[in-house]
């Protein structure tokens, strides 16, 4: 229909990506051989390989039905005086490559950051270079990097944000983290929200606590090609769960539609208020909600939880970004 904003593309197919994971070129215990067949047999199409502080382009994992995202993990750590504290402060940032074929031997030869905590200027320019070589890039896990609003809130230029980390959730039950997405949402930053698993694979597959297929983000594409994901990616083509599906997201006329798998509540979420839709209330499953949206709502997102207390969130949409106030009231 034509009086329809969509939020999800209408058009396309969703793939399920890991974008967030270590192998044996870092500290994980996977090679990365092992870390696709895994995820590729367990029905994921796209992997991001985010090594710490080691660039790789596995394009040799690349076929028909699996993409390799060429990424990597860098850090920016606080040193202070206590060298007795066993952990400080530090921010973690992936990297993922839109370009790859662009400049290579410089992001082979080493793009990590300097070590200069808390020095925003520095930090955004960094940020800023990086996206000139072709990255975008994705601040992760603020809880277990022992960070608060004051330490994330002058970040700059970020693609995204991890709302869930399934290792953090594994290691201390701390992987889920929206209220961290809102503050940087209710800041006027436009950025998407991403949920992985982080995973270091300590634990084998079967073992209740793998850190493997945790937390996942299903991308639409029209195309099943390196850059049509990636493209989908950077525009926002998706959305991120831990069990759940959002399978379409609209606006239609003055009301938001969201089309989930069978869940316990749909929630609408803006700067200041909440709506939910609660299938408990009614004595069964929701798939379908529907919220009022007003021209003065500054941004949307919906968030949703099924009856295992998984959740799944679509990303933010401004309200002014996508063409609602020439319709809205």
């Amino acid at each position: 229909m034509n009086d329809r904003i969509y939020l999800l593309p209408e058009k396309g197919r969703f793939y399920k990506a890991n974008l967030h994971g270590h192998t044996t070129e870092s500290d994980g215990r996977l090679t990365p051989e092992e870390a696709k067949a895994g995820y590729k047999n367990r029905g994921y199409q796209v992997a991001a390989y985010t090594d710490h502080r080691v660039y790789k382009n596995h394009e040799e994992l690349n076929d028909e039905g699996f993409l390799a995202i060429a990424a990597v993990e860098v850090d920016i750590n606080q040193v202070g005086p206590d060298q007795l504290r066993p952990r400080d402060k530090t921010y973690h940032i992936n990297l993922y490559d839109t370009r790859p074929e662009h400049q290579r031997e410089r992001k082979e030869g080493g793009i990590c950051p300097e070590c200069r905590y808390g020095d925003f200027d520095y930090i955004n320019t960094y940020l800023k270079e990086m996206k000139e070589l072709g990255f975008i890039s994705c601040y992760n896990h603020p809880y277990w990097s022992l960070q608060n609003y004051e330490d994330y809130k002058g970040l700059n230029g970020l693609f995204a944000m991890e709302v869930y980390n399934h290792g953090c959730e594994n290691d201390g039950l701390y992987g889920y983290n929206p209220q961290s997405y809102d503050e940087m949402l209710r800041l006027g930053k436009r950025l998407w929200c991403l949920a992985t698993d982080d995973n270091h694979n300590s634990y084998p597959f079967e073992h209740p606590l793998c850190d493997s297929f945790g937390g996942f983000t299903m991308i639409k594409a029209e195309e099943f090609t390196y850059s049509g994901i990636m493209d989908s990616l950077v525009k926002g083509h998706f959305y991120s769960s831990m069990g759940p599906e959002i399978r379409e997201l609209y606006i239609e006329g003055k009301e938001l539609v969201v089309k989930t798998s069978p869940v316990q509540a749909i929630c609408k979420i803006t700067e200041n208020t909440r709506s939910c839709d609660r299938g408990t209330i009614q004595g069964g499953a929701v798939t379908e909600a529907r919220f009022p949206v007003s021209a003065n709502e500054t941004y949307i997102r919906v968030e949703c939880r099924d009856e295992k207390g998984l959740f799944a969130n679509s990303n933010a949409y401004f309200l002014s970004d996508i063409g609602f106030e020439k319709t809205g009231d």
